[in-house]
C-alpha cells in the first residue's frame, strides 16, 4: 500500500583539520528539498527556497542564525571528545547529526529519529519506542549513558519529536505546498528509506571530494597519482 510520507530532516556537518573549511554545516531539507542554509565561516542562516522566503520573517532567520552559531561550540566540543575517545591527535575527522520526523498526511501517523556519526560511522541514536539512547561503538557508550540518566533531556527530546518537529513540518508543507506537490511522490515505506540513504551516501560523498580537495591544496607534496 503507497502512502505519502512528508518529512523534516536537519543535517550537522561538524569538520576538523581543514583550514578555511567550514567547521560547521547546516542543512534542512522539506521533503528532500533543501530550505536552508548554515555554515560557520558565513556565520548566517539562510533560506533556500521562495516558499520559506515568502512565509518567514527576519525574527525566524535570526533564531536560527543564533541556534546554530551556538551548535558550533558544540559540535567543535563533540569532535574533540571523540577524538580522545578513539585515540586520535590529528587528521581530518568529521562529526554529524541527522535529526528530524516524518508525517503520514493520510493516516496521521509520526515518527522521529536522532542519529550521530563520527567519520562516517555510527556513532550513538535515539531509540525513541523506548526513549533512551544507544550507541553502536564502546567510545559511545559514557555518552549515552550520561544523556540517558538526563531525565529532562529525555523528555525534551520526546516532546519535541512528538509534538513540536510535526507542527513545524505540517507548517512548512503547507508554506511550500504547490512547489513540493510538484517535486513530490507517492512512494511506500520502503522505497522513501533507499532513497534517503542514497541521497545521504550521495550528501557524504560530495563532502568527502570537498575535504579531499581542501587537503591536496594544503599538503600538494602529499598527492598521490593511481594510475
Amino acid at each position: 500500500c503507497n502512502i505519502r510520507t512528508h518529512s523534516l530532516r536537519y543535517f550537522y556537518t561538524a569538520v576538523s583539520g581543514i583550514s578555511d573549511f567550514p567547521e560547521l554545516t547546516v542543512v534542512g531539507l522539506v521533503d528532500e528539498e533543501q530550505f536552508m542554509y548554515f555554515d560557520s565561516n558565513t556565520k548566517k542562516a539562510v533560506p533556500k527556497t521562495e516558499w520559506i522566503r515568502q512565509n518567514v520573517g527576519a525574527d525566524y532567520w535570526d533564531t536560527q542564525t543564533q541556534t546554530d552559531i551556538g551548535q558550533h561550540q558544540n559540535f567543535k566540543n563533540n569532535i574533540q571528545v571523540a577524538k580522545q575517545r578513539f585515540n586520535q591527535t590529528t587528521g581530518v575527522h568529521t562529526f554529524q547529526l541527522m535529526y528530524g520526523c516524518e508525517w503520514d498526511d493520510q493516516t496521521g501517523a509520526t515518527s522521529g529519529f536522532r542519529q550521530y556519526g563520527y567519520d562516517g560511522e555510527g556513532f550513538l541514536f535515539l531509540d525513541l519506542k523506548e526513549m533512551r539512547y544507544i550507541s553502536p561503538v564502546q567510545q559511545g557508550f559514557p555518552t549515552a549513558q550520561k544523556w540517558n540518566n538526563n531525565r529532562v533531556l529525555i523528555e525534551t527530546d520526546k516532546q519535541y519529536f512528538s509534538t513540536e518537529c510535526i507542527e513545524w513540518l505540517q507548517k512548512y508543507v503547507q508554506y511550500g505546498k504547490s512547489s513540493l506537490q510538484k517535486t513530490g511522490q507517492i512512494l511506500s515505506s520502503s522505497e522513501n528509506i533507499k532513497i534517503y540513504s542514497s541521497k545521504l551516501v550521495i550528501l557524504m560523498v560530495k563532502l568527502m571530494i570537498l575535504i579531499e580537495k581542501y587537503k591536496l591544496m594544503e599538503c600538494p607534496g602529499k598527492t598521490v597519482r593511481l594510475d
